[in-house]
């Protein structure tokens, strides 16, 4: 799915990175996954096949600091608290671990949907 997306013409133009930077800032922590020690690929829901596969081909290392993580968000969730500021999540430290892992089987999915579809016609 290539082309031009409103994304992409953000991204490229220097006025509007800067413009729009606030507001994503903003959205970032209206959402308050941060708060819990969450990154934002802990939020994905897991509910695809695509997702599902890309978090079953994961380092083990990974896959333990995301169980970590959510096993800290959830206990955060039930005593109705928020992360100490030294336990936050601080911008710098929010990676996206799984997105290249997600778009890698989204690709390997395509490729094998397309290669399903093969149409053979004989002479």
């Amino acid at each position: 799915m290539s082309g031009i997306t409103l994304a992409n013409q953000v991204k490229a133009s220097k006025f509007w990175s800067k413009a729009l930077q606030p507001v994503a800032n903003a959205f970032v922590n209206a959402a308050g996954y941060r708060q819990l020690g969450l990154r934002y690929d802990d939020i994905l829901r897991e509910e695809t096949d695509i997702i599902r596969e890309a978090i079953n081909r994961l380092p083990e290392e990974e896959l333990y600091g995301r169980v970590f993580r959510m096993k800290h968000a959830f206990q955060y969730s039930l005593s109705h608290t928020i992360a100490t500021p030294d336990k936050k999540l601080k911008p710098e430290d929010d990676i996206r671990y799984l997105t290249p892992v997600i778009d890698e089987v989204a690709a390997e999915f395509t490729e094998r949907e397309d290669f399903n579809n093969i149409k053979s016609y004989s002479k």
